[in-house]
């Protein structure tokens, strides 16, 4: 019996915090996981259609050339307006967040000893969510 993996691209350009993400998301559901130390690797590999993004909101750590997570975000979004992105950040500030929901981020995340936890529920419910609009959508289509 095969299951489908969730098709699921990290992005940070913080290694180790990058590599832990990975591990844990390996470690505990079915997920095909691609990884990415900036936005523009991220971007380069659009046409793979992962199923969500999760996208460090300062990308610009190590390479001060880099794009940021919200131009990264807009570019996701040029490229595939429904494609859920959520937004991680060690930055615990509402001003932030709401930029990052007015950018159309799915979420916006804090990092910290639960980020996975909540990396993974908000995953769950973003899937859910996607798959009953479609389903809608199918149904509406016919009436």
């Amino acid at each position: 019996m095969k299951t489908d993996k969730i098709k699921l691209f990290l992005v940070d350009d913080d290694a180790l915090y990058l590599k832990s993400l990975e591990i844990d998301f390996l470690e505990s559901a079915d997920f095909d996981i691609h990884t990415f130390p900036t936005g523009e690797l991220c971007i380069a590999n659009l046409s793979k259609n992962p199923d969500v993004i999760v996208l460090d909101y300062h990308l610009d750590g190590i390479d001060k050339d880099a794009i940021n997570g919200l131009e990264t975000l807009d570019k996701i979004k040029e490229f595939n307006p429904n494609m859920p992105v959520l937004m991680l950040s060690s930055q615990d500030k509402i001003e932030v967040a709401v930029e990052c929901m007015h950018h159309k981020a799915a979420d916006y995340i804090v990092k910290s000893e639960t980020a996975f936890l909540r990396l993974k529920k908000t995953i769950t419910e973003v899937l859910l969510f996607n798959k009953m609009e479609k389903e809608l959508k199918w149904y509406m289509d016919r009436m």
